[in-house]
């Protein structure tokens, strides 16, 4: 929640007030994801070395955000809605393909957007574990967004007869827990292997929790 000072609403250098708190609020931002997403972290920055980093005052953040918790909630929406957006356009693209194509086109437009910066990476699996019971909530209702999907995309694929008819609830959760622990290793450098790699052991993973073994199309 904003703070309560009053703001100003005339024009000024060609600009509202409202596009000059925009642009502060962005400023903010893109601050918060150089030092939460890379160094110092979010759990050693402060609101003043985020407010030096974006050129800003004190004041002018408190106008914006009640705390840096705020910022990287925001962050992390940002984060999962970039991945998210990506993997329902490859989804809606592929539409009419079988199931490993279908499959491989979403995963590869996730991991794109999930790992096209660092500290995306960062914000999504490692500065939001544990920082209050209120981003735990976040995280969790984000995440259970994913399994649904994943949930989901299953059904509709048994539906076409591709894939075993069953509650895919459990395995859903299981996979999007595989999913983000290999980016996240991938990204850190404990997975030597290609996006392209990354992609297909995904799709093995997939197309065996929907194909279980001794089940006939």
């Amino acid at each position: 929640m904003a703070g309560t000072v009053r703001h100003p609403t005339g024009r000024y250098g060609g600009r509202s007030a409202q596009e000059r708190r925009a642009e502060r609020r962005q400023r903010l931002l893109d601050a918060g994801l150089r030092l939460f997403g890379d160094s110092p972290g979010y759990r050693a920055t402060s609101v003043t070395a985020l407010c030096e980093a974006a050129g800003l005052s004190t004041r002018q953040f408190y106008e914006e955000f009640a705390g840096l918790e705020e910022v990287l909630a925001a962050l992390h929406l940002f984060v999962n809605d970039q991945a998210e957006q990506a993997t329902l356009a490859a989804l809606a693209e592929s539409e009419g393909l079988d199931l490993e194509h279908r499959a491989a086109a979403a995963f590869r437009a996730y991991a794109s957007a999930a790992t096209s910066d660092p500290r995306h990476i960062r914000i999504a699996f490692v500065e939001i574990v544990g920082v209050s019971p209120r981003l735990e909530r976040q995280r969790l209702v984000r995440r259970a967004r994913w399994v649904e999907l994943i949930r989901a995309a299953a059904v509709e694929a048994a539906e076409r007869g591709e894939a075993a008819p069953r509650d895919y609830r459990l395995a859903a959760t299981a996979f999007i827990g595989a999913v983000n622990g290999l980016l996240h290793d991938w990204t850190a450098g404990q997975v030597d292997a290609t996006l392209d790699e990354i992609v297909d052991e995904l799709v093995l993973v997939l197309v065996g929790m929907a194909r279980p073994a001794g089940w006939r199309a």
